[in-house]
């Protein structure tokens, strides 16, 4: 098991010799049990990597070690504390609000899923803290970075790894 590092104070994330900058939550950090849904707080532990969702023609899977699969039209993930599917990933349309993984940005062409509140779920206490690319600007939770920078990192990844945010 490897660590990824993120040092939310200085905006940098490590793991072994990479050394980048990043980018977390428009709320800065929050103990994981103060994070609540919306507050664009992004919460600070050791989340485990759980699999990466890529955009088909933005993103190639070619050296991923960790489970992966290609984005599809209609999948979004769950962010309504009153939905049975919080923090899943959910199809849309769908009754209860869901964040769509087909953004018109290009934030989510690479999508590394962290094990924040999801075994299980507490609804309200945060969902889609994701690993995914920068835009220039703060997050809504999670963390992000240059696409250059993930493309590098992505492959070093393996089954086991955590994002250890402090």
């Amino acid at each position: 098991m490897s660590a990824i590092r993120v040092d939310a104070g200085a905006g940098r994330l490590f793991f072994g010799d990479l050394d980048m900058p990043c980018t977390i939550g428009r709320g800065g950090v929050c103990a994981a049990a103060d994070k609540r849904e919306g507050d664009g707080c992004t919460p600070l532990g050791i989340w485990p990597v759980r699999g990466v969702l890529l955009r088909p023609g933005k993103a190639a899977a070619a050296g991923i070690r960790l489970p992966w699969r290609w984005v599809r039209e209609g999948d979004g993930w769950s962010d309504d504390p009153a939905d049975p599917a919080y923090n899943r990933p959910v199809h849309l349309p769908r009754a209860f609000s869901a964040e769509n993984l087909l953004r018109d940005d290009d934030a989510y062409d690479v999508i590394v899923v962290l094990g924040h509140n999801d075994s299980p779920p507490v609804p309200g206490r945060g969902s889609a803290i994701f690993f995914h690319l920068s835009e220039g600007r703060p997050t809504a939770g999670c963390v992000a970075v240059e696409r250059a920078d993930m493309l590098r990192l992505l492959p070093l990844l393996a089954p086991g790894d955590v994002m250890e945010i402090v």
